[in-house]
């Protein structure tokens, strides 16, 4: 992809910032402790950073992860004769994943607001079996004193890091490591998906994509990254704190993260080296006694009221506006159109369908209610391989909430509805978008803060990978067929030029041809298009007909709309429904010249009928 960074600049710089911290930070007032803190605070910020910066989960337990994680690793080596403190690192991290797991399995049921509050009870059981139930194993109140420095045993030859410097060098060997598998995750199909989930949860699983599978992944990723740092928290140390599982550490790794900036791996390190260096300031250098909390405090609201996207974000921002960046003009739509329609017409891509006769799609008594509101009622629908099928009828007809059961976006009350064969009444979207089933949504689904490009990709990838898949250290170009799908799709809907583009930047025409393409990104079998020409200019709905017209060919597609002209221009049979129930079917003229049509969906105003 033309976006792909160079490969590797990213951990050079980053390993010889690593190598020139030690040398430079105490000429700044660090001192070497507190540098050694910053990496474990660092490091344990990272994983948070991939749950909340890029996956768009709001957290406050990680502190029972990194307490959890430091606490079986701190019993291995005090109350046991294991000696080997890389090897009850690496345990005490596969304890904290599989705490992860399980917490993920209850907090992910839920989003938003009340995700957070769950995450913020389940810190506070972990905080109070610490202290009560478990304090035989925990040390309680006191801790476990007695935790050994950091050794390196390869059985021939071993090595403990015991001085500061000493300390620093293996820690930051863990946390360049722990970067690296981070930006590998990100720069994966995987990290892709979490961004998609972070802007709009919602399409990405209308996509294809098991969203509560890749949320739990990255769940029990954070909590692994949270208990690895806590691990080397009790070696730092020499003993593990109680004050781990507290909530003000999982607030700290929030506020931390906020001030370097979510969204960036570098933000939590960034944000830690501030707020510690300012801890310590205020505490040792101005003497503030408890009143140290209150400004710093301060700060941070400043900090971030400010510099919303962190100091990470800011750096990058004054990095563009000292090099900024040059945009290529966006193309004219009929300059776009002209050159590819032809070449678009018979590339029909789409998922293979049992057979390529006969109906593709069965509907019989479909029905739902929401308490005494009836949306639709009785519905027997049909069509056949290869139509081009429309739909239209006065607001509040039931065409959204019937387009909905189709995509099994919303379930049925009752009735069935067969896909090629299959029935898939009550199926979720993701599966149903697996065998084919697609639609474009009348008000625009896209990830705004993406590329054109990985918009397409994030589609593309539901098809290449199927709904499920944890490929999270595979570089996102080596995927099979994607770069070839992405740019296929961008041919059809006339959005080569602006692959690049952040999607945002996007006329509202080129964002209705995305939604679209979006769909067709999935090679769908049966295409449901949802008021494709909603909120387009004259000019801009008669490049989108012909849009439509050009990959239609070869497809199966179902197209609601008010602009009647148009729609009959395109399709092949109408489908009218009103108050819920379907009244006529018939080709176009057939519709147009229908008196119940004309009574029922323009009042009888028999000039009229035709116009949107």
């Amino acid at each position: 992809m033309p976006t792909r960074q160079r490969a590797y600049i990213v951990e050079i710089l980053t390993l010889l910032a690593l190598i020139a911290a030690p040398f430079v930070l105490p000429h700044l007032g660090f001192t070497p402790t507190t540098i050694n803190r910053i990496l474990i605070w660092g490091l344990v910020g990272i994983g948070f950073d991939l749950l909340f910066g890029f996956t768009g989960l709001l957290s406050f337990g990680q502190a029972a992860f990194f307490g959890t994680g430091g606490m079986f690793a701190a019993y291995l080596l005090t109350q046991t004769s294991f000696t080997n403190t890389v090897g009850a690192t690496l345990i005490g991290t596969v304890v904290a994943g599989i705490a992860g797991y399980l917490i993920g399995l209850l907090a992910l049921r839920r989003t938003g607001i009340y995700f957070a509050m769950i995450t913020v009870a389940i810190a506070e059981v972990f905080f109070f079996l610490e202290f009560n139930p478990l304090s035989a194993y925990t040390g309680g109140e006191n801790g476990l004193p007695g935790v050994p420095p950091p050794n390196l045993d390869l059985g021939f030859w071993s090595m403990t890091f015991e001085s500061n410097f000493e300390m620093y060098a293996f820690f930051a060997f863990w946390y360049f490591v722990g970067l690296v598998i981070a930006l590998r995750i990100v720069r994966s199909p995987v990290g892709l998906l979490l961004r998609a989930i972070r802007d709009n949860p919602l399409r990405a699983q209308a996509l294809g994509h098991n969203i509560h599978g890749y949320k739990l992944a990255v769940f029990v990723v954070a909590a692994m990254y949270a208990g690895f740092a806590g691990s080397l928290l009790g070696m730092l140390q020499g003993f593990m704190p109680p004050d781990a599982f507290m909530f003000h550490t999982s607030g700290e790794i929030v506020m931390q993260t906020a001030i370097g900036g979510a969204g960036w791996l570098f933000g939590p390190l960034l944000g830690a080296t501030v707020w510690l260096f300012l801890a310590d300031f205020f505490q040792t250098t101005l003497n503030l006694g408890a009143t140290w909390k209150l400004v710093l405090g301060i700060v941070f609201v400043l900090l971030v009221v400010f510099l919303r996207k962190g100091l990470v974000g800011a750096i990058v921002d004054l990095w563009h506006l000292v090099f900024p960046k040059k945009s290529a003009a966006a193309p004219s739509a009929g300059a776009a159109a002209a050159p590819r329609a032809a070449t678009a017409v018979g590339e029909s891509h789409h998922k293979a369908t049992k057979s390529t006769s006969g109906a593709i799609l069965q509907v019989t008594g479909l029905t739902k209610r929401y308490g005494g509101l009836l949306a639709n009622s009785d519905i027997d629908f049909s069509v056949d391989h290869g139509e081009i099928r429309g739909i239209i009828g006065p607001n509040g007809a039931g065409k959204s909430t019937f387009f909905k059961m189709l995509t099994c976006e919303v379930k049925p009350t009752s009735g069935k509805i067969i896909f090629d064969g299959r029935d898939i009444t009550g199926m979720d979207v993701s599966d149903a978008c697996q065998l084919g089933l697609t639609k474009s949504y009348q008000i625009n689904q896209l990830f705004d803060r993406l590329t054109v490009r990985q918009n397409l990709a994030i589609a593309a990838l539901g098809e290449l990978r199927g709904k499920f898949k944890l490929d999270m250290l595979k570089s996102l170009p080596k995927v099979r067929g994607l770069d070839a799908q992405v740019e296929h799709t961008a041919a059809l809907v006339h959005l080569v030029e602006r692959l690049d583009t952040p999607v945002a930047e996007l006329a509202y025409g080129e964002k209705r041809r995305l939604e679209i393409g979006l769909a067709l990104a999935t090679s769908p079998s049966l295409l449901l298009l949802d008021e494709p020409l909603a909120g387009m200019s004259p000019q801009e709905r008669v490049e989108t007909v012909a849009l439509l017209k050009s990959i239609a060919a070869g497809r199966t597609m179902i197209v609601i709309d008010h602009d009647m002209d148009a729609l009959f221009e395109l399709v092949g049979k109408v489908t009218v429904l009103q108050e819920g129930r379907l009244l006529v079917e018939g080709t176009p003229d057939q519709i147009r010249n229908n008196a119940q049509v004309q009574e029922a969906y323009l009042g009888g105003m028999d000039d009229e009928v035709g116009v949107a």
